[in-house]
């Protein structure tokens, strides 16, 4: 699959100033800018920032950024899903994971995480994959917004249906652990649906491998 990748951008005027959403940016033109020394939601700053200057130059790999003149303020990253990882199972080729979004303390609120996801999918070319975001409770910065669980869930459904993702059923154990997390799924328009059939089965792995298990497959 050739993975196409077009450049797009916004400017998004804030209580804090302007600030340019853009990408899908490589790694060279994100050496460009600082990276904002409290976004460390993941790991510590600078480490965050190699991780994500990385995935910026995988063949699928996708970093939008939020940034004011010089200094990267949020980010989100697309990629495909960690071989460890269940939604790798059948190796799918038009199947992507939004793997993490991040905006600092001063920007949240602004509208910014909602924007980087609408310039996300501005690109046509995503309309040729599975998105999907793995939305898991014990991630979600509870104690810094002072949002319940479920209201907090509220306002990450608000932010992720901006870039058209929707919560989806699945009988992924980690999910289905506690009844806060989520499956979040956008299914392109060009996606083929022999790919839709194939992601039904992964969504649902451990029914249909229960099933193959009973008929002696």
């Amino acid at each position: 699959m050739n993975h196409v990748k077009t450049y797009h951008s916004v400017t998004r005027e804030t209580p804090n100033g302007s600030v340019i959403i853009e990408g899908p940016l490589s790694s060279t033109e994100l050496k460009k800018y600082y990276f904002h020394e409290q976004l460390t939601a993941f790991r510590p700053a600078p480490k965050q920032f190699e991780a994500v200057s990385s995935i910026a130059d995988f063949p699928e790999g996708r970093i939008i950024i939020a940034r004011t003149e010089d200094t990267i303020v949020g980010y989100v990253t697309y990629l495909h899903p960690d071989p460890l990882e269940r939604w790798s199972e059948f190796n799918m080729e038009d199947l992507i994971e939004l793997g993490a979004v991040e905006i600092i303390p001063n920007y949240r609120g602004s509208g910014i995480a909602s924007s980087i996801l609408k310039v996300s999918i501005m690109d046509d070319y995503m309309e040729n994959y599975i998105l999907i975001s793995t939305e898991y409770y014990w991630h979600w910065d509870l104690k810094g917004t002072r949002l319940s669980i479920w209201n907090y869930r509220k306002v990450m459904e608000k932010m992720m249906a901006a870039g058209g993702l929707l919560p989806a059923p699945t009988d992924d154990p980690e999910i289905i652990s506690h009844p806060a997390n989520c499956l979040m799924v956008r299914i392109g328009k060009n996606v083929p649906e022999e790919s839709v059939k194939q992601f039904d089965k992964l969504r649902f792995l451990q029914r249909h491998q229960y099933r193959n298990m009973r008929e002696g497959l």
